[in-house]
């Protein structure tokens, strides 16, 4: 008897073992974007090398990720579109001065930021930040569609829009096709815990 329980303790500790390892790869976690890299959120002097959107291009963001802003006797601004453009700071969305901003994306979409400081926004302290999302279905592949309409921009605001999706076509780890490859995944570790536990 005592070694009938010996094999179902053995079995279980292998299940929950298999299991952890298998959830590890499929845990998505957020990250923390340190906007303007190491000199973060000031004005620019005429000597930078890249701007905040040349930036914002070189990194890929997502619903759950943050923008961190360091900067002193300054402000972070969330604007609209227009505002944006014309580096209007009387109407913002959200305003931050507290030198160490950490902002949230909690959907997908454009946002846009300007500093709030007289003159700093014309100078080029400003930022669009595109948060992506992936398609939960895979469209079609042999039907003939219009083209998607342009997405509108607009102060973080968002759409179901097919424009919203990035990534190689194809990718296992694009909406449908993720979901498919975590389920055999998964399949396939009960699968082994069944046998093994048969056979233990």
């Amino acid at each position: 008897m005592a070694s009938s329980s010996s094999s179902s303790s053995s079995c279980y500790l292998l299940f929950f073992s298999f299991f952890l390892i298998s959830m590890a790869p499929l845990l998505v976690s957020a990250d923390q974007f340190a906007v303007g890299g190491e000199k973060g959120w000031a004005k620019p002097t005429g000597n930078d090398s890249e701007t905040y959107n040349e930036w914002a291009s070189q990194n890929r963001f997502h619903v759950g990720d943050e923008a961190l802003f360091k900067y002193q006797k300054d402000s972070v601004l969330v604007v609209n579109k227009e505002d944006y453009e014309n580096c209007i700071t009387s109407n913002p969305i959200s305003k931050f001065a507290d030198g160490n901003t950490v902002f949230a994306f909690d959907h997908f979409g454009f946002f846009y930021f300007i500093s709030g400081q007289p003159g700093h926004c014309k100078s080029g302290q400003r930022l669009i930040i595109r948060v992506m999302v992936q398609s939960e279905v895979e469209p079609p592949q042999n039907t003939t569609t219009p083209p998607p309409k342009p997405a509108e921009e607009g102060g973080g605001d968002h759409n179901d829009d097919d424009s919203f999706r990035f990534g190689p076509p194809g990718s296992i780890f694009s909406g449908s096709k993720m979901g498919v490859a975590s389920s055999c995944f998964m399949t396939a570790v009960v699968a082994a815990f069944v046998i093994l536990c048969l056979f233990v």
